[in-house]
C-alpha cells in the first residue's frame, strides 16, 4: 500500500512539474509602446455617414475568427440604431437583393490556398456583378513556422489581379492575417502548453512568418489599393498601446491579452473592436467617411 502511494505522489509531482515547465515555456513577455496609428472610433463619425455604408452590397468569405468579427458586427448595430445593416450568410448569388453585408465560410483551414480558390470561384460564379465591396481573410492557422509567405502572396496577389481586371466595378478589399497571443484564461494556458507538448509552432514563430506575410499585404497595397488591417488592430489593445514581445531585439506583434481567452480566437471585447474597425474602413471605402 505504502509502494502504490509513493509511486501515485511522484507521478503526481512528475505531472505538475511537468505541466509547470510546459506553461513557463508558452509564457509570452508582453512589452508594450506606443503607436503610430491613429485610431478612430465610432464617436468620429457623423451618425448621418452610415446610410452610405448600409446602401451597398458587401461580400466576406471567412472561417472561424471571421465569424466571431460578423458577431462582432451585429453587437455594434445592436447598439447603433444608426447602423441599418442587413447581415446574411449565403454564397449564392441568386439570394442577394438589395444592399446587404452577405458573408460566408469559404475554403479549409490550414489550406490557405483553397480560400483563395473559393473566393475567386464564387466571384467568377455571379458574386462579383451583385456586389460592390468583396474580400476574404486568411485564419491564423492557416500560416505557421513552416509556411512561405512569399509563395502564398504570390497567389493570392495574382488571384486578387484576375478578380480585378474581370470586375472593374467591384472594389476588392485586402485583409491582413490574424496573429496570436497569450492565451486571456487559464484553460487557454492550458490549451496552448498541450500544444506545445504535441510539437505545435509557439506564437512567436507563428506570428514571426504571419508577419512577414502581413508585410507584404502592406507593402503593396497601403494607399493603393483598400486594406484593413487586421493584424495591427489585433495589436492595439484597449488602452492604445501596441503589444509586441522581443525575440533577438527584434519586434514581433501579438494579439492583445484582453481581445483573446484561447490566444487565437476573439473573445467578446477583441470582436466589437475588430468589428468597428472593420465598419470604418468599409466606410471609407464605399465613400461615406468623411
Amino acid at each position: 500500500m505504502v509502494g502504490l502511494l509513493w509511486v501515485l505522489l511522484t507521478v503526481s509531482t512528475v505531472t505538475i512539474v511537468a505541466t509547470t515547465v510546459l506553461i513557463l515555456t508558452t509564457r509570452i513577455t508582453v512589452r508594450k509602446g506606443t503607436s503610430s496609428h491613429t485610431i478612430r472610433h465610432w464617436a468620429d463619425i457623423p451618425p448621418e455617414a452610415w446610410t452610405r455604408l448600409c446602401s451597398r452590397t458587401i461580400f466576406f468569405g471567412h472561417q472561424s475568427v471571421g465569424r466571431s468579427i460578423i458577431s462582432g458586427i451585429k453587437d455594434v448595430a445592436a447598439s447603433h440604431e444608426c447602423l441599418h445593416l442587413r447581415i446574411a450568410e449565403t454564397k449564392d448569388a441568386r439570394r442577394i437583393e438589395g444592399p446587404m453585408l452577405v458573408h460566408a465560410p469559404i475554403g479549409r483551414n490550414l489550406y490557405p490556398e483553397s480560400k483563395a480558390a473559393e473566393f475567386t470561384q464564387l466571384m467568377e460564379g455571379g458574386l462579383a456583378e451583385k456586389v460592390d465591396i468583396a474580400f476574404f481573410k486568411f485564419c491564423f492557422v492557416d500560416i505557421d513556422k513552416a509556411s512561405n509567405p512569399d509563395a502564398l502572396f504570390a497567389t493570392y496577389s495574382k488571384a486578387m489581379d484576375t478578380l480585378k481586371s474581370r470586375f472593374p466595378h467591384t472594389t476588392f478589399m485586402h485583409v491582413t492575417v490574424p496573429l496570436c497571443g497569450p492565451p486571456g484564461k487559464a484553460k487557454g494556458i492550458l490549451k496552448a502548453s498541450i500544444k506545445r507538448l504535441i510539437g505545435r509552432p509557439p506564437v512567436l514563430d507563428g506570428n514571426e512568418v504571419r508577419s512577414r506575410y502581413n508585410a507584404l499585404l502592406r507593402e503593396w497595397f497601403s494607399e493603393k489599393e483598400p486594406l484593413f488591417d487586421l493584424a495591427l488592430y489585433e495589436t492595439l489593445g484597449p488602452e492604445g498601446l501596441r503589444h509586441y514581445s522581443l525575440r533577438n531585439g527584434h519586434e514581433i506583434p501579438i494579439l492583445a491579452r484582453a481581445y483573446t481567452d484561447d490566444g487565437g480566437h476573439l473573445n467578446a471585447v477583441g470582436r466589437r473592436h475588430v468589428a468597428e474597425q472593420l465598419l470604418i474602413k468599409l466606410l471609407e471605402v464605399a465613400g461615406g467617411s468623411q
